[in-house]
């Protein structure tokens, strides 16, 4: 009832009209079964169906991928901030007149906020009941953090990205324990005491992939659940986040959303050990109903760990999200791995089958040579870091190699 008087009140208001193309585009009804075992101490085998909408079902060919951008031509860092797609430029540019003639409604924007859950849980093989939003991958790993037991072990990487490591390292006074070690070794240095591992499939600093599936085979030895965070992985390489107990995504980086919209995927089984310690009148079982106290009512899947969406941000990311769920995601790794191991023989570095390409440039001289022939790069750890993705070619890997030669 709440949610029909919000859409009338819109309608009464003259707001629901050309919102931005995203919120009137023309959706179709899709099904969707998949299963969130999860890989820890209680996984669950159950299926689950979702049925929602989604902006389109046909596939998108990498050729047509790199038409939706306007330029990226000597941008080579994705692995810090994405491209933004013509079409998430005309949306937002649509959105905010739309705002600015006063014709935002809230109720619209979560439509969008609905179809970008589930075309997200399309792109990472889950359902939309899994999936929670939010804008913040340390916010989504301080809740799993904050739920930890008094005194549990949690392993990490050495080097992950602050976000998975601060989080829990915040948990001391509680007695949590937090031992990092070598990604290589994260596997094995499990025990039947680790309650959590947690940690980046992409490295952010190097590009290493995580060996995940040696993870998840010691964690369900030790009954240890399993926290990935595929910010670095979304968007270049396939990712299955049913086979975690929980994952995070920040799309801002590989999924060229715009920063602020963040996903977090939780098996259900998990998320009856963790706290909606964030909830607000968005993780209502109601939205609408959930405005204000004295009583809460909360969403019984993992909406109930959603935070209020930053709403313009949502409406770029729409078609962001949509072009990459139609994308061949193993198409796209061969494509942006091999750039990647181009470069990698052009310097005389390993082949890893990595989008980022790292090496040691701990004063800086290999990243100055790349800014001064027009390549935008990234230095991170005393290393400097290129990312290749759906708009570049050889060509960029062959002006990445002059760069640094000519110095």
């Amino acid at each position: 009832m709440h949610q029909i008087l919000a859409v009338v009140a819109c309608i009464l208001d003259g707001h629901t009209r050309n919102m931005s193309p995203a919120a009137t585009s023309t959706s179709s009804p899709t099904a969707k079964t998949a299963t969130n075992p999860g890989a820890g101490k209680t996984a669950d085998t159950s299926t689950s169906t979702s049925t929602s909408t989604s902006t389109s079902t046909t596939t998108v060919t990498l050729l047509e991928a790199r038409a939706r951008y306007a330029s990226g031509r000597g941008y080579l860092a994705a692995c810090t901030l994405g491209l933004p797609t013509i079409d998430t430029i005309a949306a937002m540019r649509a959105d905010t007149e739309a705002w600015a003639g006063g014709q935002a409604c809230a109720s619209r924007y979560g439509e969008v906020v609905e179809r970008v859950r589930v075309g997200y849980a399309d792109l990472v093989n889950v359902t939309a009941h899994s999936v929670a939003i939010g804008s913040q991958t340390s916010v989504m790993a301080g809740l799993i953090a904050a739920s930890l037991p008094d005194g549990a072990e949690v392993v990490l990487p050495l080097g992950d990205f602050s976000s998975m490591v601060f989080p829990f390292l915040a948990q001391a006074h509680r007695g949590v324990t937090v031992r990092q070690v070598p990604l290589a070794d994260l596997a094995s240095s499990l025990t039947a005491n680790t309650w959590l591992v947690a940690f980046s499939l992409v490295q952010s600093a190097t590009g290493t992939v995580a060996d995940s599936d040696a993870i998840r085979a010691a964690a369900r030895v030790t009954g240890t659940f399993t926290l990935c965070d595929t910010t670095q992985a979304a968007g270049w390489m396939p990712v299955d986040a049913s086979q975690f107990d929980a994952t995070i995504c920040h799309s801002y980086k590989w999924l060229c959303a715009p920063r602020g919209v963040a996903f977090f995927t939780v098996a259900e089984t998990f998320a009856a050990q963790l706290h909606p310690i964030n909830a607000g009148w968005y993780a209502g079982d109601d939205l609408w109903a959930s405005c204000y106290g004295p009583a809460m009512a909360l969403a019984a899947e993992a909406r109930r760990f959603d935070v209020s969406p930053a709403w313009p941000a949502w409406v770029g990311a729409e078609p962001a999200i949509d072009l990459f769920r139609r994308l061949d995601m193993t198409e796209v790794r061969a494509h942006t791995a091999g750039l990647g191991d181009a470069l990698s023989d052009g310097l005389g570095l390993p082949r890893l089958d990595q989008a980022i390409v790292s090496w040691p440039d701990a004063g800086g001289r290999d990243l100055a040579r790349l800014a001064s022939a027009g390549i935008t790069a990234s230095g991170r750890a005393g290393r400097a870091r290129v990312a290749f993705h759906l708009w570049n070619d050889r060509d960029d890997v062959d002006a990445v190699l002059d760069a640094l030669r000519r110095g």
